[in-house]
């Protein structure tokens, strides 16, 4: 669409040019409506330039050394270490170099219109569009309004933490120098990878987590993970918080509980992510700005017909893959509604995201990995759920042993034992981001016990353990 032919009324307007915008925007437009973008930063969201792709990038330079150098005869020819530039010149080509150009030539070529600006919702159906120059532009939307703004990283109320200017997963992920010394709050997924980035990199790392690593996965996840860091070099504190943060001319200082005091070049707040909704018009629908925004399963807004909040700002899970399956349903619940068609939003339907509640699939990308999908055992027995954990050791499995030399990791299967099928998985060890999908398939599909004894793993592969799992439930409680 050229100059010419731009319009300020639309089909469907999205805030939000992150993967989970791009999403409900294509499928809009798949659907036959027509689709504007609004995004004050860059097209690609967090995901492309501060989050998934940098971090992964950043971390599997030191997954391809380690793994190697855990494999005899490869790890007589492995002599050198990390090329930290290096590193960071693959996790620059990632990002682009934090150029969107290539994501707003996909919009143009994708039909979806795109307008630079931050965006705030001011009346039913309209938003108004301020660019850097304080230019305002009105969009009218014919049928919805979808928000898809994302979230924040926190900066948790410590004394002196936010006058010490802490790097936060955006500072970390896209930082050109490598800190002599990092310390990180927080104990979950991007405190974890942070540090096994950053310590494969060369920083002397401290983890500072009260309560404890990976909290909400099954226990032996954290535990794992914990001994994993600290068998990489790593300072692990847990049960332990941090008192007050101070930087001064040489680094910052933190101090515990207790009194004790750590020093770092630099310091990580990794507690947890915050709704990006404080500066969107959320008082003109009624809604209290700054917070999760509540979606019925279609991912529609109570109260509002034609407003729609998809992906991290709606508080259902934040994670990409999460809110790109929401995306595709929201879009396409927009198309149906304004087209006049039914609408599919029984469970596992077309248009709900279903699988936010009951198959959530997620990878931490520490040393060792941990793949899970699902209840873990105690939100299981916490639900209702009669189940019965089926546990196994990872290295005993000849795929396992043969990938790697004294292979360690653990394998849990939770199990619905009412119906017979499987409800949860969780998976650590070396490279075991592979075997989510099928854990995440045979959920999805409710596939029975009996069915899955004649889904053969291929040997000898690190999928055997599935036949190991089975066995452990037993055949006669199949």
């Amino acid at each position: 669409m050229n100059a010419a032919e731009k319009t300020d009324e639309y089909d469907l307007i999205v805030l939000g040019g992150g993967p989970v915008g791009e999403n409900v925007a294509d499928r809009a437009v798949q659907g036959g409506l027509t689709a504007i973008i609004v995004e004050s930063e860059l097209v690609g969201g967090e995901c492309s330039y501060w989050a998934c792709m940098p971090s992964k990038a950043l971390l599997r330079s030191a997954q391809a050394l380690r793994a190697a150098q855990h494999v005899g005869g490869s790890s007589q020819a492995v002599t050198g270490k990390l090329d930290v530039r290096a590193v960071f010149d693959r996790r620059d080509s990632f990002t682009s170099n934090w150029s969107d150009d290539g994501q707003v030539k996909w919009l143009d070529s994708a039909g979806i219109d795109l307008a630079r600006g931050h965006g705030r919702i001011t009346g039913e159906r309209e938003v108004t569009v301020t660019d850097a120059d304080g230019a305002e532009r009105v969009l009218k939307a014919r049928h919805a309004v979808a928000i898809s703004t994302g979230s924040d990283a926190v900066i948790p109320p410590i004394e002196g933490l936010r006058e010490a200017t802490p790097w936060t997963s955006r500072e970390a992920t896209s930082a050109e120098e490598l800190p002599e010394s990092l310390a990180i709050i927080g104990g979950g997924v991007v405190a974890v990878e942070m540090a096994t980035a950053y310590t494969a990199l060369g920083s002397k790392v401290t983890v500072i987590a009260r309560s404890g690593l990976l909290g909400g996965m099954e226990p032996f996840a954290g535990e794992r993970v914990a001994a994993g860091l600290k068998e990489l070099g790593v300072d692990v504190r847990t049960g332990v918080g941090t008192t007050s943060v101070h930087r001064g001319a040489n680094g910052v200082t933190i101090t515990l509980d207790g009194g004790e005091e750590i020093t770092a070049t630099e310091v990580i707040a990794a507690t947890g992510r915050s709704p990006r909704s404080g500066d969107i018009g959320l008082d003109v629908v009624g809604l209290e700005p700054g917070r999760w925004i509540e979606t019925d399963d279609t991912l529609r807004v109570p109260g509002s017909d034609w407003l729609y909040a998809v992906g991290d700002v709606n508080g259902r899970v934040l994670l990409t893959h999460q809110g790109k399956y929401q995306a595709r349903a929201a879009g396409d619940v927009i198309v149906a509604r304004a087209q006049g068609e039914d609408v599919d939003d029984a469970p596992w339907g077309r248009h709900v995201a279903t699988a936010d509640q009951a198959a959530v699939p997620q990878v931490t990308f520490s040393i060792p990995e941990v793949g899970s999908v699902g209840l873990t055992e105690a939100q299981a027995v916490k639900a209702g759920i009669a189940v019965k954990a089926v546990d196994y050791d990872l290295g005993w499995v000849a795929g396992a042993s043969l990938y790697e030399d004294g292979f360690e990791g653990q394998a849990r299967l939770v199990v619905d034992t009412d119906r017979d099928v499987v409800v949860g998985a969780t998976f650590v060890g070396p490279e075991v981001a592979e075997l989510v999908h099928a854990a995440t398939v045979a959920i999805v599909g409710e596939v029975p016990i009996a069915r899955l004894w004649h889904a053969v793993p291929s040997y000898p592969t690190i999928s055997e353990i599935w036949l190991r799992l089975l066995e452990g439930y037993g055949r006669d409680s199949a």
